[in-house]
């Protein structure tokens, strides 16, 4: 009898470890009380594990601005260009408020020009034809200064776009040549929440330490000189607010970054969450778990904008110190100006155009504190992408690896004292493997899920590197070939088909480049794929969706056997290529698996007992450990796990056959 607890639901189970151990809000708390005590890590984490990642690393901002200039190399003369005419717009700026001591003195008021003005203007000696000339020439450089401007922050902005882009292209480059146990460690949704936010982020720096720093620089010293003209004391009232930046960024802005940080972590394992949760729809939606991923994404969202609020009110405190700052120290210069006009020490033309002035070296003073803080996100962004760039690749590229060239070398096989650990394991997955498999042999590999079966193909590979032992390609280590060119020799079809979000087509020629139309329909023929294909609404055009979401199992497998087939390898591997097939399609493949294995070295993982009885050579695998060898007849005589396999096979077929013989016996 079957119990079943009415108190509650599928999407609301009793058993606790299913449900969060702790909120966010208490998560937060923790948080909190890390970050004001300095205790948030540096190191980022782009891994769904917990245990400590060996290239973990703390860069202080100093490296962290070198490897950005760096990527700045191939632009250096545009960035060149952009300081220029930033420089040149930014003091074009500073001509117009001169002219409002004109306007005020010289045309609204009774004081008279310089004689050296006159001198060298003397047709501007009328007050009309003083204010036309001060007017225009206003307008013909605020417009001059406009252009020069928009032209250099055009340049900025394409740059900006030009480096996202390549530390984009790098990070993507660099993912796809991570050895196999980091990729498997590293949440796909992880790698976009990288590419996207943390690789734009970079960019940004273009702007956020060059851009804005500069022209907040070349506005600040223009209004200094501009003011120490016109009264040296101004100055030095309005130069006492520089310590003020040095300060606040010493107490505040340094803690800011690894509160960034956190933030692009949490979004990161976010991204990777959602997007494990929508890859495995069906198994969600079977076990009734919507709410439940739900209730967890928000979750997780809720912890994010708590971290987000705690960064805001830390930024927050920088600005809030020039909000205080500035408004005081301008009453106190005004309150000074104007005491100095009162005693005619100053014009009032001269304390318009300072009060301009004024205003002008306050805006670059507030830019130079918000450009801190936003500074510390992006290179929080340039963190965590130099921390993936950083992870060595799978099996470099040396000058001494040797290429392989399809069709001329001969698939000799030879295992020596081959043993293998996975990298987050202790225990060995293979020990001691020896083996030796001439060119164009089928070895079929049986034995208890678990055994070691596919682990032995991953080497076969090269997916991964023996720990111990050697495996020889025609009597060289396979580690002395150029990995990639000895994949152009595989060709693989797994029991869980990785189809693309294409169509038929695409899909069966991503097995070989600039495959013809023909050859595709052909190797689709041959796996007996076309039989679906034609039924399609588009036929070979027909898009299947994210790993072939609209095809059934046995569909997703006969593709993955076409695109094999296309592929022509000289290197099979088989793993459990069949297992999604009814009887009469496995019949017809097996035909076309015969002849594609001809005359090649395969390697076929499978537990029907039609699959491998053909095989020149059967391995029986236990316990990481191959323990039996020979042909299907040799292993029958010998006795042992094979035989006892195949006859507990035989007795599971005859007993499915004899009930439905029964049954249409009484019929």
């Amino acid at each position: 009898m079957i119990h079943t607890n009415h108190h509650s639901t599928p999407d609301e189970p009793s058993n606790e470890r299913h449900r969060p151990k702790t909120g966010s809000r208490t998560r937060y708390l923790e948080y909190q009380q890390k970050a004001k005590a300095g205790g948030l890590p540096n190191g980022s984490v782009h891994s769904k594990t917990t245990r400590p990642q060996r290239h973990t690393r703390v860069r202080s901002a100093g490296e962290l601005l070198r490897r950005f200039f760096r990527l700045l190399a191939p632009y250096r003369s545009q960035i060149v260009w952009i300081l220029v005419s930033l420089t040149i717009s930014t003091l074009l700026a500073l001509i117009p408020p001169a002219g409002t001591k004109f306007l005020v003195d010289y045309v609204l008021g009774s004081e008279k020009l310089p004689p050296e003005f006159v001198r060298w203007f003397p047709t501007v000696s009328d007050k009309h034809a003083l204010l036309t000339g001060v007017l225009l020439t206003v307008c013909c450089v605020s417009l001059l200064r406009i252009t020069v401007h928009i032209l250099g922050r055009w340049y900025a902005t394409r740059i900006t776009k030009r480096i996202q882009l390549d530390v984009r292209r790098r990070v993507f480059e660099h993912a796809v040549q991570l050895p196999l146990h980091r990729v498997q460690e590293i949440r796909s949704g992880g790698v976009a929440s990288i590419l996207r936010e943390d690789g734009g982020s970079v960019g940004d720096l273009v702007f956020g330490l060059i851009y804005n720093p500069w022209h907040a620089t070349i506005q600040l010293t223009g209004s200094l000189l501009v003011l120490a003209w016109v009264d040296w004391k101004l100055m030095t009232g309005a130069v006492v607010l520089l310590p003020v930046i040095f300060l606040t960024h010493r107490t505040w802005i340094n803690r800011i970054r690894p509160q960034f940080r956190a933030v692009r972590q949490q979004r990161e394992m976010i991204d990777a969450s959602a997007t494990e949760a929508f890859a495995g729809m069906r198994i969600v939606r079977t076990f009734g778990r919507q709410n439940r991923e739900a209730r967890r994404f928000i979750t997780e969202n809720n912890l994010m904008a708590r971290q987000e609020l705690f960064a805001w009110w830390w930024m927050r405190c920088v600005e809030m110190t020039w909000e205080i700052m500035i408004p005081i120290s301008s009453a106190a210069l005004l309150y000074y100006g104007g005491w100095q006009v009162l005693e005619g020490n100053l014009t009032v033309g001269d304390l318009m155009m300072f009060l301009v002035y004024l205003l002008m070296l306050i805006q670059p003073l507030a830019t130079l504190a918000s450009s801190a803080t936003q500074l510390q996100n992006s290179l929080s962004g340039l963190d965590r992408v130099l921390d993936l760039l950083e992870e060595p690749t799978e099996m470099p590229r040396t000058t001494d690896s040797i290429r392989i060239r399809k069709g001329e070398t001969p698939v000799n096989l030879q295992f020596q004292n081959v043993s293998f650990t996975y990298p987050s394991s202790e225990t060995p997955a293979l020990k001691d493997v020896n083996l030796t498999i001439p060119a164009g042999t089928t070895v079929a590999l049986v034995g208890p899920s678990g055994a070691g079966k596919t682990t032995l193909c991953n080497l076969v590979a090269r997916f991964y590197d023996p720990t111990e032992g050697a495996i020889l390609l025609d009597g060289t280590d396979l580690k002395q070939y150029d990995v990639q060119s000895f994949r152009s020799l595989l060709g693989v079809v797994e029991q869980d088909v990785f189809l693309f979000d294409g169509t038929i087509g695409d899909n069966i020629a991503y097995g070989r480049r600039n495959a013809t139309d023909t050859e595709v329909r052909e190797a689709a023929e041959a796996a007996n794929a076309m039989e679906f294909i034609k039924k399609m609404p588009d036929g070979m055009n027909t898009v299947i969706g994210e790993r072939g979401v609209r095809l059934s199992g046995g569909q997703r497998q006969r593709l993955a056997i076409a695109r094999a087939i296309l592929a022509d390898p000289g290197l099979l591997i088989l793993d459990e290529a069949t297992s999604n097939l009814d009887t009469e399609s496995e019949r017809l493949i097996q035909q076309s698996l015969q002849k594609l294995m001809q005359d090649r070295t395969s390697f076929v993982i499978a537990h029907r007992l039609s699959t491998i009885a053909g095989a020149d050579m059967i391995c029986v695998v236990e316990d990481g450990r191959i323990t039996q060898t020979g042909t299907h007849e040799e292993l029958m005589q010998k006795g042992g796990k094979y035989r006892h396999m195949v006859e507990q096979q035989v007795q599971m077929t005859l007993g499915r056959i004899q009930p439905a013989a029964s049954l249409t016996a009484q019929q």
